[in-house]
């Protein structure tokens, strides 16, 4: 099982450490932040588009067709009502080059399997456990 850890900074701020990386997540000024990096639902938008633009690359470069250059961009709409969440997102894809019919939808295709794209279709169980406080010495 992967692990992430999430530090609070300062603020609505925190560090993500991810394996040997770190992203560090705020709120906009707008919203009582610092904007010291993406929300936690734009990373979230963003972890679709990444995921969507590895497969894309990945049946691109199958196909022998160019890769380089590839590029997706995620736009996203947050519902109006109760609970607050991700409501639409689009996904555009900008291949490099011109596609035949057949590999624009196989194109589709790969992206609509795309990992993250399969945990919303299918969520994963979440389960939030408190632990307690250690005592300070």
């Amino acid at each position: 099982m992967g692990e992430i850890t999430v530090l609070h900074r300062e603020g609505d701020a925190f560090a993500v450490l991810v394996r040997d990386h770190v992203i560090h997540a705020d709120q906009p000024y707008s919203a009582g932040g610092m904007d010291a990096g993406p929300t936690p639902v734009e990373l979230f938008v963003a972890s679709l588009a990444a995921c969507a633009a590895h497969y894309a690359r990945r049946y691109l470069v199958r196909r022998s067709l160019p890769a380089h250059g590839l590029e997706v961009t995620a736009g996203f709409t947050m519902s109006a009502g109760v609970p607050a969440r991700v409501s639409h997102v689009e996904l555009q894809l900008r291949p490099p080059i011109r596609l035949s019919d057949e590999d624009a939808a196989g194109l589709r295709a790969a992206v609509a399997g795309c990992t993250v794209h399969n945990s919303i279709l299918d969520p994963p169980r979440i389960g939030v456990h408190l632990e307690p406080q250690v005592a300070a010495a």
